[in-house]
């Protein structure tokens, strides 16, 4: 039975939405609570490991930059359908890959093909009043955040108890169980582009040098990404090490302390109806810059690190669903592009907050990550004060 909501779009589609974009969002996670059993199983270096998940963000920069624009062009039921039998060969790919150049080309496919939350978003957008854009992309975010956290808790469990190779096998059967549900519940879109592929990218460029508004939303969606990975690729490194020496399955369920922070940020819209766009930002990354002091002053406690985990996903997680709303604000009918921009910079700015914190790391361990994570954190900040009302004042 359909429960309807506002402008044509009905609760059961958002909330089917919401839960595929977290089980496909999770393929790019589950490999960050299983770096250090990869290490081992495979005789290679921590940092060599660590590569694993920088590639596998920047398969994602490149699948949001290369496919998402397509949700445009095409029928967006069909792509996605398309692209779910992709993302089943990268993750069978990677459950039997026995060298590591296949782990890294397996990571970056992977990442390339686990996209389809940002073909949802935009869906979530266009077919929602101005009122509830926000709750409705926050209801759809929620979903991907819960993914994104719980995949780290989930990986870690089954990594240590069956395997690192396990939990990409079950991944592949997951979504063999989201292609039926898109195929059975997903309606579809039409495409409202004509042109060319060429033409469509270069029409992505186009927003990208264009829209002021976007772009300091992408910077400061990648600042902020870019922070909260710093802390995750390189908090397993930290937590096998005095004090804590802990395994995978107690990294990962860091990911249930970042869920409570991540489910908070899902209702951030609901502040609108007291706080601007540039208010809730300007608080959110404080937030963000101040989780950095929990983790670097209590970083030796667990109870430090679990509310430096807190805070630092619901300030970026915060930050990220009014950056989605206040772009999505641009009158333009190509939401998906749009949303290439912000995303394919959103990751591209996790991609080099991991890269440097596991540069970091060998040089000055824990210090360093924290360092890495704070100037993120500040640099986004600084970008917010100095342009947020002037960009704002064109919407």
């Amino acid at each position: 039975m359909q429960v309807s909501s506002t402008n044509g779009i009905s609760r059961t589609v958002i909330w089917l939405m919401a839960i595929i974009s977290g089980l496909v969002v999770a393929n790019n996670y589950y490999n960050q609570p299983l770096l250090a059993l990869i290490s081992t199983d495979l005789h290679i270096s921590e940092s060599a490991a660590s590569r694993i998940s920088v590639l596998t963000q920047i398969g994602y920069a490149l699948g949001l930059l290369l496919i998402v624009p397509l949700g445009d062009k095409f029928f967006r039921k069909r792509l996605i359908l398309i692209d779910l039998f992709l993302v089943f060969g990268a993750l069978l790919w990677m459950t039997f890959a026995t060298e590591l150049w296949m782990l890294y080309a397996a990571s970056l496919l992977i990442g390339a093909t686990s996209v389809i939350p940002q073909l949802f978003v935009p869906i979530a957008a266009e077919l929602s009043s101005d009122k509830e854009k926000s709750s409705n992309i926050g209801l759809v975010m929620s979903g991907l955040l819960l993914g994104i956290l719980l995949s780290r808790f989930i990986g870690g469990i089954v990594g240590e108890v069956w395997g690192w190779r396990a939990m990409f096998g079950i991944a592949a059967g997951l979504m063999i169980l989201v292609w039926l549900a898109v195929y059975k519940m997903l309606p579809e879109m039409q495409p409202n582009f004509k042109g060319s592929y060429k033409e469509l990218m270069r029409s992505v460029a186009h927003l990208a040098r264009t829209q002021p508004v976007l772009q300091l939303a992408a910077f400061r969606g990648a600042m902020a990404f870019g922070s909260m990975c710093a802390l995750f690729t390189t908090l397993v490194f930290h937590m096998e090490k005095a004090p804590f020496y802990a395994g995978s399955s107690v990294v990962g369920s860091f990911g249930l302390a970042g869920a409570v922070g991540a489910l908070a940020a899902a209702k951030v819209g609901k502040l609108q109806r007291f706080l601007d766009i540039n208010r809730i930002i300007l608080y959110s990354l404080l937030i963000v810059i101040g989780s950095w002091g929990f983790t670097y002053f209590a970083g030796d406690t667990y109870w430090g690190l679990i509310v430096g985990v807190i805070l630092v996903d619901l300030g970026v997680q915060s930050s990220h669903i009014m950056n989605q709303t206040n772009y999505f604000m641009i009158k333009s009918n190509a939401v998906n592009r749009l949303n290439t921009v912000y995303m394919v910079s959103y990751f591209i700015g996790g991609s080099l907050g991991t890269w440097l914190a596991s540069l970091a790391w060998q040089k000055a361990e824990w210090t360093g990550v924290c360092f890495v994570g704070t100037l993120f954190g500040v640099l986004a900040l600084l970008a917010h004060l100095l342009f947020s009302n002037k960009v704002n004042s064109k919407l």
